[in-house]
């Protein structure tokens, strides 16, 4: 009977998912089913003879299937050469907090970057931290600095129903940004600001200790994964990225940010074949 209810569970849960992921398709605007490859619609009407049937051969031998190493990216030195004397000190308070209770007391404390004296809130992180799956985006917007956490604005209300189509919720991952202070009128950050605030994430990083690791759009992706490449030819895949602190790489799935899929709307089927891929890894663990 236990092993009944556990099945009709799971079944009620596919269906949930496929709703849910209906609905999103709606809202992302899908009007039609498209495949994989383009039809000839005009050649497919013209009726021809069925082809003679080719003689039997024996197959060939099945190849194995050759395991693809993953990308490793190189372990991102904080800060480098030629930082200002801010970075500096932000790498030894960083590399000093032992929890992460002592990392969020520490960039509250922290007064070397000029976005901390503008900021009405320091936006540190939202969900659970001992999921084994952690998300970070680029910065807090207006919605983010009021209320003191990550994606709670119209990118962020759009994110959970893009995760909430393959069953994601935030108490099932933890989410956080590369700068934790809002850019006056939501700028983008300076160079510089990016160089302050890259020791405190990548500390925290290292405190969680996530198996999963995904970075939401092209500032989050440069800066942790230490890569130029741009955020459309780094997407798709998983990359093994070093991170100080840990002693192993960790899996990482850079993503499109979901102010971009608003503002892009064609870009939304590669971020549905990243969330595709993202709930496949999930389910092998």
């Amino acid at each position: 009977m236990a092993l009944l209810r556990k099945t009709e569970g799971r079944e009620t849960l596919i269906a949930m998912n496929a709703l849910a992921a209906l609905r999103l398709q709606i809202e992302w605007g899908v009007d039609e089913a498209l495949g994989e490859a383009p039809v000839d619609r005009l050649s497919a009407r013209v009726t021809a003879a069925p082809p003679r049937p080719a003689p039997e051969a024996s197959p060939p031998p099945a190849r194995q299937p050759e395991a693809m190493p993953r990308p490793v990216m190189p372990v991102v030195q904080t800060p480098p050469l030629g930082a200002p004397a801010p970075a500096l000190r932000a790498r030894e308070i960083a590399a000093a907090c032992r929890t992460r209770e002592e990392l969020r007391a520490a960039l509250a404390a922290f007064d070397g970057c000029p976005l901390s004296a503008t900021a009405t809130n320091l936006v540190f992180s939202d969900g659970n931290p001992d999921s084994g799956l952690m998300f970070v985006g680029e910065g807090p917007g207006a919605e983010e600095d009021r209320a003191g956490k990550p994606f709670v604005g119209p990118s962020g209300q759009f994110l959970d129903r893009m995760l909430g189509s393959i069953g994601l919720y935030r108490t099932e991952f933890l989410i956080t940004n590369l700068i934790p202070w809002r850019p006056p009128g939501n700028r983008n950050p300076t160079d510089n600001e990016v160089v302050i605030c890259l020791p405190f994430l990548l500390r925290h990083i290292a405190l969680v200790r996530p198996r999963r690791l995904v970075l939401l759009g092209a500032l989050a992706a440069r800066a942790v994964a230490g890569s130029n490449t741009g955020i459309r030819r780094m997407r798709g895949k998983w990359l093994e990225v070093a991170i100080p602190g840990l002693d192993s790489p960790v899996p990482t799935l850079p993503m499109l940010h979901p102010a971009y899929l608003l503002r892009t709307p064609g870009a939304k089927r590669d971020a549905w074949a990243d969330l595709l891929l993202l709930r496949r890894t999930i389910d092998e663990v």
